[in-house]
């Protein structure tokens, strides 16, 4: 890490390892966890189901007698939009000091059918991460004496996923129901650290720190993944969908310090996450089920968790957005991208800003940083 080093401070070989990921393997479309964007904690490719229902649709039997799919999903985004609530900090922006995360996320998985209604898929996530904030003085301006970065990078939480159609997908259908059950490993590493720049006056020291929640590779829990995914052929070449996801995490912190000054911030919290996206979808080229899709999607993390407690620090809200998408198949390949666009940003008030508030009697609210758009794409082998 060095300041306004962006890559430079990067491990060349962990940048290598996480270019090289993208083109490893090749990703299955099973509803997959995905997670919210920015400083809002996200982790995963963010993908959704694929095309396998579009094969239901046309009768195409050949599509289910292979096994195997493997599989690679890419998630980009950059975020340096701060929120506090669903208002916008555009302060930040004018005095130089926001917060700008780069991610990239690589899903490897794999995916075995038992028989056309039931599938399970491993998943090996590699993150690649790098923030970059401004260093401030004490004085009552809190003047910005310059910026740095700070970066981490390697394997995320692994994720093992059981899928069942409730109707054989095999047969033409104009409705069918995909519903998922997993669990993720904390395989991620919760506690990675970097060389912050931090002011003692009247000097910047260089100081080793656990960096932002927002890029650690993974959140040291486990986790409940829960998907659904549901389509209605209501005319020909036309279909509406549903597709949600969540994840459950059972235990409350993690034990990794964050350095904030809000006392009941001190640890990470191991935070719930959710998806949710509904549209429509137009088959333009039936030959190779060349579709377009439309829909709107909201992603984030919940102030309070469904099991267990939401202490710790976390920075729940969720984006709204418009996402354009297409997908496309030829023989045993399938290809898919998608660019949800942000439409609201909302940063809620966790619950440390909460018990800050009761605890001094003036109210507490978090900021956090939301990227403008998210980039995603998928590719699949099946074998």
């Amino acid at each position: 890490m060095k300041i306004e080093s962006g890559w430079k401070g990067l491990d060349v070989r962990i940048a290598i390892k996480g270019v090289l990921a993208i083109g490893v393997g090749w990703v299955m479309a099973t509803g997959q966890t995905a997670f919210a964007q920015g400083c809002v904690a996200s982790r995963g490719s963010g993908l959704s189901c694929a095309a396998t229902h579009l094969h239901s649709l046309m009768g195409d039997e050949s599509a289910f007698s292979q096994k195997f799919t493997a599989s690679v999903g890419y998630r980009f985004l950059n975020s340096d939009r701060h929120f506090t609530g669903s208002h916008e900090d555009t302060y930040r922006q004018n005095e130089g000091s926001e917060v700008i995360n780069t991610s990239h996320f690589t899903d490897l998985s794999l995916s075995y059918a038992f028989n056309p209604r039931y599938s399970a898929t491993v998943t090996l996530p590699f993150v690649v991460n790098d923030r970059s904030q401004v260093v401030r003085s004490n004085n009552v301006a809190r003047t910005i004496l310059g910026r740095f970065h700070t970066q981490a990078a390697g394997m995320g939480d692994i994720r093992l996923n059981g899928n069942m159609w409730l109707l054989d997908p095999r047969k033409p259908r104009k409705a069918n129901v995909l519903m998922g059950l997993g669990f993720d490993m904390p395989t991620g590493q919760k506690g990675a650290m970097d060389t912050f720049q931090v002011f003692k006056s009247p000097n910047i020291v260089a100081q080793e720190r656990t960096v932002d929640q927002s890029i650690q590779p993974g959140d040291g829990g486990w986790g409940i993944l829960l998907d659904l995914y549901g389509y209605y052929n209501f005319i020909p070449r036309w279909t509406a969908f549903v597709n949600g996801a969540y994840a459950i995490t059972p235990e409350q912190k993690n034990g990794v310090p964050t350095f904030r000054s809000n006392p009941f911030e001190a640890t990470m919290s191991i935070a719930d996450s959710y998806m949710g996206r509904t549209g429509f979808e137009f088959v333009a080229w039936p030959k190779h089920h060349l579709t377009f899709s439309l829909a709107g999607r909201i992603e984030g993390v919940p102030v309070w968790d469904l099991v267990g407690g939401s202490d710790g620090f976390r920075r729940p809200g969720y984006a709204i957005s418009v996402e354009p998408g297409v997908m496309m198949s030829y023989k045993s390949w399938s290809f898919s991208a998608y660019a949800p666009v942000a439409m609201l940003r909302n940063r809620e008030q966790s619950v440390p800003d909460k018990q800050q508030t009761a605890a001094t009697g003036t109210r507490s609210a978090g900021d956090a940083a939301f990227a403008d758009y998210v980039l995603m794409f998928n590719i699949s082998k099946k074998f």
